[in-house]
């Protein structure tokens, strides 16, 4: 930890640090930003305004993986490397780096100021990409006609091992929405966390006034564009026979559907109000500010999204006429790793090299001012002699 005298360094308020590193309504609790990674480490379990933004979203971490891997012990489910699991592990690795980027940026943050900038880039950029991880779950797992598909006949996959008719609604064909979900779906979800990425990290350099209102409203489009098969799936009857167990599994699916969307709309609400701390400042600095709680809405909001698609993929696994593709009936292909870990892989590198750039223009910007600001920091608050 840094020393001032052989004491740690004290924290400062908002009047002592630069400008770019204040939030509205928090007055003290702040780190200069000149800290060093072993500093910012250690800073974890110090009292700062920025420790309960860091915890809120590295534990939950592991509460995430533990639901998650309950799957792969359930009756009937292939092995973790099977190619029916590359959409979830895809989701996964969204979350876990949305988590994880989250944390770090809250916690590395005040190693300088071109720092701080690359880390909330990052940040944005895993956010959009947890988007699209979002999508790929929904498209193999909830979407009506390339997720699952009707077999006739007998079932020949290891999926299940009971054999019914196909009891699936004809209506439930939407041959009217085909052309969407088959064609431009993961293409729109990926353009839009694209833009998504871009407008945020412009955010931190421009429309600096209205910047809360901005990012939060930017992610509502890739919210509504990835839970299209979602929607469809609540208009319209279910693909399961009533008296079937994949009906059972299936059922509650919209009401963690509906608690996610609560949970967001919470979060929103927090981050844009920036409540409790405006009605009260300075009484929330270090414990209880609205990023705290934007962060613990977001994961609880997360966790019935795992809980949504683990529902339907058990009902996946319990539907003997229900297959994941490719089968005989069905003109998709299955998750590839071309179509799952592929498409991810395409779009991390597209974000990277958006946040090289902002970085860059970052770097430009407040690399000059780091060894002036550190010298009138010094002047200002050096008391040994």
């Amino acid at each position: 930890m840094l020393v001032n005298c052989g004491q740690p360094l004290a924290l400062v308020s908002h009047t002592d640090v630069p400008p770019r590193v204040t939030e509205n309504f928090i007055l003290t609790g702040y780190r200069f930003p000149n800290y060093s990674l072993r500093d910012c480490l250690w800073s974890a379990f110090r009292p700062t305004n920025e420790t309960g933004n860091f915890w809120t979203h590295f534990l939950p971490v592991f509460i995430f993986a533990f639901y998650f891997v309950e799957v792969f012990g359930w009756d009937g489910a292939p092995d973790a490397e099977a190619a029916f699991f590359y959409p979830l592990w895809t989701y996964f690795i969204g979350v876990f780096c949305l988590l994880m980027a989250s944390s770090m940026a809250h916690l590395l943050n005040s190693m300088s100021l071109v720092v701080r900038e690359v880390c909330f880039f990052v940040d944005y950029g895993t956010i959009s990409a947890y988007t699209v991880g979002s999508s790929l779950a929904y498209y193999y797992y909830i979407h009506p006609r390339a997720g699952i598909a009707a077999k006739g006949g007998q079932n020949s996959s290891q999926l299940g091992s009971n054999h019914e008719p196909d009891q699936r609604p004809a209506s439930y064909a939407m041959p009217e929405h085909s052309m969407f979900f088959e064609t431009f779906y993961m293409p729109c979800a990926c353009v839009v966390a694209i833009i998504c990425v871009l407008s945020c990290c412009n955010t931190r350099q421009r429309w600096r006034e209205h910047r809360y209102i901005i990012r939060t409203l930017v992610f509502l489009l890739p919210f509504l564009i990835s839970s299209t098969p979602v929607f469809y799936r609540l208009i319209t009857t279910s693909p399961y026979s009533n008296t079937s167990p994949s009906f059972a599994a299936s059922a509650p699916m919209s009401t963690f559907f509906y608690r996610h969307c609560v949970w967001l709309l919470v979060s929103a609400l927090f981050n844009i109000s920036k409540v409790p701390e405006r009605l009260a400042p300075g009484r929330f600095d270090i414990w209880g500010h609205s990023h705290q709680w934007f962060h613990c809405c977001t994961f609880l909001s997360i966790l019935d999204e795992l809980h949504m698609i683990l529902a339907e993929v058990r009902a996946i696994l319990l539907s003997p006429d229900l297959l994941l593709p490719p089968t005989p009936s069905s003109r998709l292909p299955g998750p590839t790793i071309a179509s799952t870990y592929g498409v991810m892989l395409l779009l991390q590198t597209t974000i990277i090299s958006i946040i090289m750039w902002f970085s860059w223009h970052a770097n430009c910007i407040y690399g000059p001012q780091k060894h002036r600001l550190e010298k009138q920091h010094l002047q200002k608050h050096l008391k040994c002699h």
